[in-house]
């Protein structure tokens, strides 16, 4: 087995034996943290976040064992997010989920010490600077991923799309066509964020990362949520062996002097 994929979230494999594989684990600007709002320092000169998915082109749907993803149509600029920190355009590559089995835990940053049920990640990469999305995962300013805390509250029509799918991904390694999907539906109605310079919350946990984290939730129902606890499975492995894929979130890192800004005033 190599070392790509001798990782998971059980006892034996989890995220406290990550650094075993990946030394960097236990690096200066690992990913996720606890945000401490009253410790996160406003930045007047942060722009607004400008986030351009009118053109987005969505491919298909996946479990790869460790989440569910969507991925996208990424050749060109067409669909991307700008200003906030960043200097210049990224491209939308993907977006993946991270949940609990109980409401009080599943996000991957946790806000003054609080979890979310689940977190969504929207991955973007700087096709400005790389060639492909592989090099730029291993450069210290290769990577945007808007964070994005799910709470539970009314039902969110929007998500309906993707938890209506899971059915379709239900195994550890299959796929779907999953088209005409704009994840711009999944935004909230503030873009008020938190930004920090960050890792991969999943091995290989390159620290190429840049934070965004959205300030305000977005709701789903409980119901919805469900969906996500009860159908994605790791393996299809006979009946009575099968192991929902629950809980598949890295625990809050050290900080180790990071700054994290924010783009409000709290």
């Amino acid at each position: 087995m190599t070392g790509q994929h001798c990782w998971g979230y059980g006892e034996d494999d989890g995220p406290s034996e990550w650094h075993r594989s990946f030394p960097i684990a236990e690096g200066e600007r690992q990913s996720p943290i606890n945000i401490d709002p009253a410790g996160a320092v406003y930045n007047p000169n942060l722009k607004e976040l400008s986030v351009s998915y009118e053109s987005c082109n969505s491919l298909h749907i996946s479990n790869n064992g460790h989440s569910v993803m969507v991925e996208f149509d990424d050749t060109d600029d067409k669909t991307v997010i700008s200003g906030g920190p960043l200097e210049v355009p990224y491209r939308l590559k993907q977006f993946h989920f991270h949940w609990g089995t109980e409401r009080n835990h599943g996000s991957e940053h946790t806000v003054d010490g609080k979890s979310f049920p689940s977190e969504l990640h929207l991955v973007h990469w700087n096709a400005q600077k790389y060639s492909t999305f592989a090099e730029a995962a291993g450069a210290p300013d290769g990577l945007v991923v808007i964070g994005i805390f799910l709470d539970t509250g009314g039902e969110h029509t929007n998500l309906n799309r993707i938890t209506d799918a899971l059915y379709m991904v239900r195994f550890k390694g299959t796929q779907a066509q999953f088209d005409g999907f704009n994840p711009r539906c999944l935004l909230p109605s503030s873009l008020d964020y938190w930004t920090y310079l960050g890792s991969l919350t999943t091995p290989p946990l390159n620290e190429s990362v840049i934070w965004i984290v959205l300030k305000e939730p977005i709701r789903i129902s409980e119901k919805q949520m469900e969906k996500f606890r009860k159908i994605l499975l790791f393996s299809a492995e006979e009946e009575d062996a099968r192991i929902h894929m629950v809980n598949n979130f890295r625990p809050p890192q050290p900080l180790k002097g990071r700054c994290v800004q924010a783009s409000f005033r709290s």
